[in-house]
C-alpha cells in the first residue's frame, strides 16, 4: 500500500510515485464518502439512535488503530471501510435531528456546499501552488488535541457557547488539515494512500458536522 521513495532518487521519479498515490488517495476516498453516505441514508431511514459520546469514540479510535495496524495490507481497506461505514452510520442520526428542525434541510445542504467548495478550492489551491504546508504539522495536532478535549468538555458540562466556538475551531483546523495532506502527498511526505484517505475522510467529516452545527445555531444532537 505505500511505497518507499530513497531521498536521492530522480526528481520525475518521485513526481511519478506521488501522483499515484494522489491518484489511488482520491479513488478510494470517493468511495469511502460514498459508502459512508449510503450507511447515513440506511441510518437515517431506520431511524436509529445515535451510540453515545463513549461508543462513538470507542468505535472511532478502534477502528482506526486497525486500519493503522493494516496500512500496508488488503486488510487496510477493509477497515478503512468499516471506520467510514461507522462515522456514517453515527452521522445519521444527527442529520434526522437537523431535518427535523425549520429550515433543517437548507441547513444540511449549505453545509454539504461549503464542505465541498472548501475542500474542492483547499486541493485545488494545493495541487496548483505546490506549497509546502508540512509546517502547519505541529500546529494542527496540537489544535486538534486542544479542540477535542474542549469539544468532550462542552458535551459533559452542557457549554453551548463552548460547543460552537468548538466547531468554529474545527472548521478552521480542518481546511489547514486538507491543505496539509494535500501538500504531504504532492511531496512525498505521505507514501500510503490508506492512511492519506483516512486523514482527509476525517478532514471533510469533521467539517462537515462543524458547519451544520453552526448554521445549527448549536442545535442539540
Amino acid at each position: 500500500m505505500s511505497t518507499m521513495i530513497a531521498h536521492g532518487a530522480p526528481a520525475q521519479v518521485r513526481a511519478v510515485e506521488a501522483n499515484r498515490v494522489l491518484r489511488n488517495t482520491y479513488l478510494l476516498l470517493a468511495m469511502t464518502l460514498l459508502f459512508s453516505a449510503v450507511t447515513a441514508g440506511i441510518s437515517m431511514a431506520l431511524k436509529l439512535p445515535h451510540p453515545g459520546l463513549l461508543l462513538t469514540l470507542g468505535g472511532y479510535f478502534g477502528l482506526l488503530f486497525l486500519t493503522m495496524r493494516n496500512r500496508n495490507s488488503t486488510m487496510g481497506l477493509v477497515w478503512v471501510f468499516a471506520l467510514t461505514g461507522f462515522m456514517g452510520y453515527t452521522l445519521g442520526p444527527v442529520l434526522n435531528v437537523y431535518l427535523g428542525l425549520p429550515n433543517g434541510a437548507q441547513q444540511v445542504m449549505t453545509a454539504m456546499g461549503g464542505t465541498a467548495v472548501v475542500f474542492l478550492g483547499l486541493s485545488g489551491y494545493a495541487l496548483a501552488s505546490r506549497r509546502d504546508f508540512s509546517f502547519l504539522g505541529g500546529a494542527l495536532f496540537a489544535g486538534i488535541l486542544v479542540a477535542f478535549l474542549a469539544g468532550i468538555g462542552a458535551y459533559l458540562f452542557e457549554m453551548p457557547g463552548l460547543s460552537l466556538a468548538v466547531s468554529a475551531l474545527f472548521v478552521l483546523l480542518m481546511a489547514g488539515l486538507i491543505l496539509y495532506e494535500t501538500s504531504n502527498i504532492i511531496h512525498g511526505g505521505e507514501t500510503n494512500y490508506i492512511l492519506a484517505t483516512v486523514s482527509l475522510y476525517v478532514a471533510i467529516y469533521n467539517l462537515f458536522a462543524s458547519l451544520l452545527h453552526l448554521l445549527g445555531l448549536g442545535a442539540e444532537e
